[in-house]
């Protein structure tokens, strides 16, 4: 299969070749991706009703600045957007996680973060840092 872009660019010919360079070049998000802009954009739109670590102990410690995880046993509230968002948000680079109170430039990191790592699962997201 062949893909011409608007501005000539041709994509993969083969259904099996990877799409991930002609994603970042074209500035697309993958389905994944997309997700977790979503669900990140949320966590920044409601963040007065998360907690960060900072607020729960006076500890200094490196986790001060990842946003408090409520203990949960249920798979059905870790799957909520308010958990998953959490977990999402605390994965982030401490430079996206720092713009949280400038939601303009966090926007604009996270979409740059995004569309830089391009990523096709969430489980390539949680586990991009322990590489």
């Amino acid at each position: 299969m062949i893909f011409v872009s608007h501005n000539g660019d041709v994509s993969p010919q083969s259904y099996r070749d990877s799409c991930r360079e002609y994603f970042k070049r074209l500035k697309i998000l993958p389905l994944q991706s997309q997700y977790l802009l979503s669900l990140l954009l949320f966590v920044v739109e409601n963040v007065d009703h998360f907690r960060l670590n900072s607020e729960i102990h006076g500890f200094n410690t490196k986790n001060k600045s990842n946003l408090h995880l409520p203990p949960s046993k249920l798979t059905v509230y870790q799957r909520r957007p308010y958990y998953s968002g959490i977990k999402a948000f605390n994965n982030l680079p401490t430079y996206v996680k720092n713009l949280l109170q400038t939601r303009k430039q966090f926007k604009r990191a996270l979409k740059e973060f995004l569309h830089f790592h391009s990523f096709y699962s969430l489980n390539e997201f949680y586990n991009y840092n322990r590489l």
